[in-house]
């Protein structure tokens, strides 16, 4: 079998590879729940190339991303669900859906107003599929996905809870909540009591994701741009003891902090 630009070869591929008798012996034992992680894992890949800029890691990124949506439906095919077809109509009939300002007869192109249409299709998708399911109505943050990165989830939940007004009214205040759980933190340190501690670093997370919605910042891509930032100086550090003929090993504290230092001062050169 060989590469092809055309998506008809990669499914092909996945029915092969998903063969009880001829297939990958993995592949075949795989099901929905143990490869919704690596579903994750390429998302964040992509993201990652995007974040670098670097086009040719997300061509193949985005490739490896497509293969999890191929490899769910495929599964799903064997049980009798659905179809990759079946995913690609209902993308297509929901962007359709959900521009009438494109593909209907609503004239507009003020983004305010595309967002709050945006907003009211999504809101009658949502009616339907619980009436579809039987669901009672939900609570307001009850279909916020708990599997969202922990930072991720936090900023959904307070931005649903804002568009209602359980809210902070300024930024001056999310700061006062910063600095109260700080020093809770620090109470919680002083008694020794683990659960405590892990609950009251909890709450200061929480607090500072609030601080970045507040500030228009998202604080997942904070957070990704510090680590970034880490990883770079503690590599500087490296460097430097490699000149110096020293390991990581080797050195103390003080000589990785001079270090750690010095790449600061040149960072900011």
């Amino acid at each position: 079998m060989q590469p092809s630009r055309d998506i008809a070869r990669l499914i092909d591929i996945m029915a092969a590879l998903r063969d009880p008798e001829t297939g990958c012996a993995w592949d075949v034992r795989q099901d929905f729940a143990s490869i919704a992680p690596y579903t994750i894992e390429e998302a964040h890949e992509v993201a990652d190339a995007i974040a670098r800029g670097d086009l040719e890691d997300l061509r193949e990124e985005l490739g490896d991303l497509l293969l999890q949506v191929v490899f769910h439906a495929r599964i799903a095919e064997e049980q009798g669900g659905f179809d990759f077809g079946g995913v690609v109509e209902a993308i297509t009939e929901k962007l359709i859906r959900r521009h009438p300002h494109v593909f209907g007869d609503v004239d507009s192109r003020d983004p305010e107003a595309i967002k709050r249409i945006w907003e009211t299709i999504k809101q009658s998708e949502k009616a339907g599929r619980r009436a579809r399911r039987g669901d009672d109505a939900p609570g307001l943050l009850d279909d916020v996905p708990g599997s969202l990165p922990a930072l991720m989830h936090a900023d959904t939940l307070t931005r649903r809870a804002a568009k209602v007004g359980f809210d902070w009214p300024d930024s001056a205040q999310v700061m006062a909540k910063v600095e109260e759980e700080r020093a809770e933190v620090a109470q919680a340190m002083a008694s020794g009591d683990k659960a405590a501690i892990s609950e009251e670093i909890g709450d200061l997370l929480f607090a500072v994701t609030n601080l970045a919605r507040h500030h228009g910042i998202d604080p997942e891509a904070a957070l990704r741009a510090t680590n970034v930032k880490f990883m770079r100086r503690f590599r500087a550090i490296e460097a430097t003891l490699g000149k110096a003929g020293r390991s990581l090993e080797e050195a103390d504290l003080a000589e990785m902090e001079a270090a750690w230092q010095a790449a600061k001062r040149v960072e900011k050169a």
